[in-house]
């Protein structure tokens, strides 16, 4: 038996006593003292009288505040533990796990090359054009290299796609699992000679071998490449997992498996991401808007007055802010943790806007979901948009769920 003396007090003393475990594991505990005052007393047969035996014991129930386990400073999650134990938990099996790991080895690669971009001679232009007839930036190719290498030599891909490729490519070193992973290995890389914010993005899905793309009578695609087409033009209800790697002051790596949305940041101490945000919410609405106005007159005009709607203070005398990077995953990630609208909408020049569908919109749609939010054309969820075309174009409208909802009044 353990007891522990609280207070010894004349003519009354008290103890706390428990079994043998530690009295700090105990709840509640036992508060007993000993009074002489509330003794038992016997007779005395040899004078008549009631006399003392020894000091009787009182005891009443006290409540014990239970032992609160403080997390450590040093406790971290890395995004390797956090993969096993979805894992573990049945969300993912352990291909997907493996085929994450790789993006995110992927993107570790780029963030170097980003951050010594200048030092390295990997400004500027390389000269050639991609299928998008968009000039296509060193960056951009070697970015482009180092996601196709991480996602082979990972063995668990079938089909991988990127915005930079004229077709997806069968991957030959898949030992297990089929998956199809879409990516943009680097948008935004126009802004990279001013050291602007620049991402990563990527969706993963699981084959379907039901999934028709128009692909005409190009007699120059072999059967594998026609095969890759097919299984690649998916709508975005089909995806599996999404994300994007930021590349800024920070270099954040946003994640969704379909339940919830979860943030991790490269700590440079580590080279490791480390959980730093957990079930990421939008916020319902918001008061900033990202749009590149200066398109403004190539704009419908029903677009026109929504904007012009947002410049106007109203009765609470305060309009909405504007603020556009040019970045897509900049802007995004402003957006999810602020609120508020994205927007890249057609125009006279571009029928469709600029962003395309399988590696930019249906992602951040499933991502901006997961969080609560809201992916929309203007009229239509993006994520139930079939593909006709690997790199097909679509008006992205993106963010808070009211600030959607109400720019597709103004289209509709």
């Amino acid at each position: 038996m353990v007891a522990a003396t609280v207070a010894a007090t004349s003519p009354s003393q008290l103890l706390l006593y428990s079994s043998s475990r530690s009295i700090s594991q105990l709840s509640p505990l036992q508060l007993c003292f000993f009074d002489s005052r509330a003794s038992p007393s016997f007779p005395n047969h040899n004078h008549g009288k009631r006399r003392q035996v020894g000091f009787g014991v009182k005891c009443m129930a006290i409540a014990a505040e239970t032992e609160t386990k403080k997390k450590s400073g040093y406790e971290i999650q890395t995004l390797t533990n956090w993969l096993l134990k979805q894992e573990q938990a049945g969300v993912i099996d352990a291909e997907l796990t493996i085929v994450i790991s790789s993006i995110s080895m992927a993107c570790k690669q780029i963030a170097s090359l980003v951050q010594r971009a200048s030092i390295s001679n990997l400004t500027g232009i390389q000269g050639a054009v991609n299928v998008q007839g968009e000039d296509q930036k060193k960056l951009d190719v070697v970015s482009n290299e180092v996601f196709s290498n991480c996602l082979r030599s990972s063995g668990r891909t079938g089909i991988i796609a990127s915005e930079e490729e004229d077709v997806p490519v069968a991957v030959e070193e898949s030992y297990s699992g089929n998956y199809i992973v879409v990516f943009d290995p680097l948008d935004g890389s126009s802004n990279i000679d001013a050291a602007v914010s620049t991402g990563s993005i990527f969706g993963i899905y699981s084959p379907n071998d039901e999934c028709l793309a128009d692909i005409g009578d190009d007699t120059t695609l072999d059967k594998t490449e026609q095969r890759c087409i097919v299984n690649v033009c998916q709508p975005g209800s089909n995806l599996l997992a999404a994300g994007y790697c930021m590349y800024s002051s920070s270099i954040i790596f946003v994640l969704t498996l379909g339940k919830g949305v979860f943030a991790f940041t490269l700590d440079p101490m580590y080279g490791e991401f480390v959980l730093t945000q957990e079930n990421v919410q939008i916020p319902k609405a918001g008061k900033i808007y990202a749009f590149n106005e200066g398109n403004y007159q190539l704009w419908d005009d029903k677009l026109k007055k929504y904007i012009d709607d947002l410049k106007d203070p109203g009765p609470s005398g305060k309009p909405y802010s504007a603020r556009y990077i040019g970045s897509l995953v900049g802007d995004f990630h402003r957006t999810l943790l602020y609120g508020g609208i994205y927007g890249y909408p057609r125009d006279k020049k571009s029928k469709n806007g600029k962003l395309r569908l399988l590696y930019e919109c249906a992602p951040m749609s499933f991502i901006v979901e997961q969080a609560g939010g809201k992916g929309s054309d203007g009229h239509q969820r993006v994520l139930d948009i079939t593909p006709v075309e690997i790199h097909q174009r679509v008006p992205l409208y993106i963010g808070s769920v009211e600030e959607v909802e109400k720019l597709e009044k103004y289209l509709a």
